[in-house]
């Protein structure tokens, strides 16, 4: 900003200095200079002062000061000097189309002017010419600096759509981390406080009933551990895990089962042992959907029967989980458990459906397209 200053008043000055020197120099048969010359040139300049401001006006004080120097018979080569940067200034402050009308209208001014004073015997070619020159010197600094914001504006939209991406994947990677953690450790917690629950009610009058709620409890923490270590391990890597054996799928469903069931909840699950396996991505996203679907069921259903069915067609893959509970509107289970299972859906593309069932109970479907997965 000082250098700038500096550089203005500098060229302010040189332009002064050279108008002022013009005034002071009197060729043969022009009046000798007067102090109204002077005034005049001072009065230029000092409306130079006001151009980034006031363009326009600055540009007809300084053609008025030229006009009267021009009639009162001054004949200085460079006494267009101040007209000529103020109507630069014009040029690099105004659209085109702005430009080239005013820049039309000084041609034929200071034309006309120096037809008016000057010798008719020729065409007034400077008189013609230094306007254009303004004119044309303006419009490049000003498409020059119309360019740059342009380069400037692009690069901060640039920057501003890496900073949100970076963001997005942020978001998206603590949501799986969310998803995953809660997708393992609520269910195991589910499971394993039911067997306790059995566990306790059966340890005085039956216990090897609790004995072997106890056994099962300890064998789904076990479970649970591996299956920490091997979520821990996709998220670290970002791809399979080397040393906790491959995801789970819809062949683990019957175990998967095994860990929720009690006196008190029978689950059955009804899947075609024949069927070609699918992607990696697509059995693990419905195994977890089921996961959490019987989490709500020992949570919150207070059901004694859940019935856990897969269905593979050409297109698509669905996946029911129904129960004989208490039901209830979906807005009353609407926490991270339906929320994750929508958000595991839509990230292969499927879609999740849940509500009351009208005969009682509760239903979780998942409709995954097979086909757009690899």
């Amino acid at each position: 900003m000082v250098g700038s200053r500096t550089l203005d008043a500098v060229g302010l000055s040189a332009v002064a200095l050279v108008t002022g020197l013009d005034v002071w120099w009197s060729p043969p048969g022009a009046p000798p200079p007067d102090p109204l010359g002077y005034v005049l040139v001072g009065a230029s300049i000092a409306a130079l002062l006001l151009r980034r401001r006031r363009p326009l006006l600055v540009l007809v004080a300084c053609a008025v000061a030229f006009t009267v120097l021009s009639l009162r018979g001054y004949r200085g080569e460079l006494l267009f000097l101040p007209t000529a940067v103020a109507l630069y200034s014009v040029a690099v402050r105004s659209t085109r189309a702005h430009s080239l009308l005013i820049g039309a209208a000084a041609v034929v001014w200071s034309g006309a002017l120096e037809w008016t004073v000057g010798d008719r015997s020729s065409a007034p070619a400077t008189a013609f010419a230094w306007p254009v020159v303004a004119l044309l010197l303006g419009e490049v600094v000003r498409a020059r600096r119309e360019l740059q914001h342009e380069q400037a504006a692009r690069e901060a939209r640039l920057v501003a759509d890496r900073e949100r991406e970076v963001s997005r994947r942020i978001a998206s990677e603590r949501m799986r981390i969310a998803r995953e953690v809660h997708d393992v450790v609520a269910h195991v917690m589910a499971g394993v406080t039911v067997q306790m629950g059995v566990a306790v009610a059966a340890l005085d009058r039956r216990p090897e009933t609790a004995r072997a709620a106890l056994q099962q409890a300890r064998t789904a923490s076990r479970g649970a551990l591996a299956e920490l270590r091997t979520a821990v391990a996709l998220l670290r890597d970002g791809g399979a895990a080397t040393d906790g054996g491959p995801p789970p799928g819809l062949s683990d469903l019957a175990h998967l089962a095994d860990g929720v069931r009690s006196p008190a909840l029978r689950v059955d699950v009804r899947t075609d042992p024949d069927a070609e396996p699918l992607p990696a991505v697509l059995e693990l996203t419905a195994y977890r959907i089921v996961q959490e679907a019987l989490t709500n069921v020992v949570r919150h259903a207070h059901a004694t029967h859940a019935v856990v069915s897969v269905d593979r067609k050409p297109d698509e893959l669905i996946v029911n989980v129904t129960d004989d509970g208490i039901g209830g509107d979906p807005a009353d289970h609407a926490g991270f458990g339906l929320r994750g299972m929508a958000e595991r859906a839509a990230s292969v593309g499927g879609r999740i459906e849940a509500g009351p069932r009208a005969e009682g109970g509760f239903h979780v479907r998942a409709i995954l397209p097979v086909g757009g997965v690899r």
